[in-house]
């Protein structure tokens, strides 16, 4: 059974200890599908976990009450991480009443079976009171789909954020501050690069409203539930959702034979020279979604890549492609690379580049094999341009 987060309410989700790969996002130290348990004259259960997990869901809630008693079924996100065990909920406890937007029922319907359900359909601003408690519905629309939502529970002061503030953290802890803060913030920085990002401008929009709720406990659907360090995590928040940068450079590279390699430590030198912090990363040996995080709060962000055949090698590629799905605008950056008769990538890099809205600085395109003077003369070249 999962632990009491407060009288009557309890976090009843699943631990996936195994998952290592979330959409091409590596999550190293797996995930969780959180749900939690409202008991009261009506008794709420608020989202589901993902399919596999949806006996394991019925057992917690089993130790607690009989899942049949449920009335009501609260769907902040259609997403099958959180919906998919709604089907096995559903066909267990038949009186429940679905309460979701417009948006997610339409959503819910594409998705399964919903013939035999009871809808309860809320707009942003609706209020349910469950008896001694009152839930208070707030639309997120795109952080990060369409039919988004948070429910705040007034009494308890309770923010169930949906995948907002979440962290791909498999736990046995329940709450964050039974683990080293710094960790549970960068697994939160992670997420929220290779997830939210695309979508800041609406949860800068989300920061606001949720700005006026008082807040004594976060429980996202993922991770860790904060019931300490709000204002921090919040201000992070903050920081990520409106762009915030700092003195930091992260440089991209893959090499043939080692010729935009040095070109790559000839660019590093020189936001070194210039007082910066950078970070290398040669996609040989990086997964691009380890990079996203320190993407996020960087300055500039340098790509480079020999050409082969017609184009850039397939791991520049691959992380161009990734990171035009997830930049967002007001980042600089430098283009790099080496080439033997036809320096061809650094036309298909800076179309990644443009559509990213990365403003480009400079490109930096040689032939074969840099001298030790040449690099000199790169790092010079950076400098002034930096």
């Amino acid at each position: 059974m999962r632990k009491e987060i407060a009288k009557n309410i309890f976090e009843v989700g699943a631990s996936d200890w195994n998952v290592r790969n979330f959409h091409g996002y590596l999550t190293h130290y797996g995930s969780s599908y959180n749900a939690y348990l409202v008991i009261d004259e009506k008794i709420t259960l608020i989202d589901t976990v993902k399919a596999p997990f949806g006996e394991e869901l019925l057992e917690r809630i089993s130790e607690i009450i009989d899942p049949s008693k449920i009335d009501y079924v609260i769907c902040n996100h259609v997403e099958m991480d959180h919906s998919g065990a709604m089907p096995v909920v559903m066909n267990v406890a038949k009186n429940a009443t679905v309460i979701t937007t417009a948006k997610a029922q339409q959503e819910l319907q594409l998705h399964y079976d919903t013939t035999a359900w009871k809808w309860d359909i809320i707009k942003s601003g609706d209020q349910r009171k469950i008896g001694s408690r009152t839930f208070d519905f707030v639309a997120t629309p795109m952080v990060h789909w369409p039919d988004n939502m948070v429910t705040y529970l007034e009494e308890e002061k309770m923010l169930f954020s949906n995948d907002a503030f979440g962290q791909h953290i498999a736990h046995s802890e329940i709450f964050a501050d039974e683990l080293p803060l710094d960790f549970v913030f960068q697994q939160a920085k992670t997420y929220y690069a290779n997830i939210v990002m695309p979508y800041s401008p609406q949860v800068v929009n989300a920061l606001k409203t949720v700005g006026t709720l008082d807040i004594r406990m976060i429980c996202p659907s993922h991770g860790l539930i904060f019931r300490k360090d709000l204002d921090k995590y919040l201000s992070l928040y903050t920081d990520w959702a409106t762009g915030k940068t700092e003195k930091k450079a992260v440089i991209v590279y893959d090499s043939m034979w080692h010729s935009t390699e040095k070109i790559a430590k000839a660019v590093a030198k020189a936001f070194e020279n210039k007082g910066y912090q950078f970070k290398m990363f040669c996609l040989q040996s990086n997964h691009i979604s380890d990079i996203m995080a320190d993407c996020l709060d960087a300055e500039y962000i340098c790509v480079g890549s020999p050409t082969l055949n017609k184009g850039m090698l397939p791991t520049v590629a691959s992380f161009m492609t990734y990171l035009q799905g997830l930049i967002v605008k007001g980042k600089k950056g430098f283009l790099f690379g080496s080439y033997g008769w036809a320096g061809l990538s650094m036309k298909f890099m800076q179309r990644f580049f443009d559509e990213s809205c990365i403003e480009t600085v400079d490109t930096i395109n040689e032939q074969f094999v840099p001298t030790k003077d040449r690099l000199n003369e790169i790092t010079k070249q950076i400098e002034d341009k930096i």
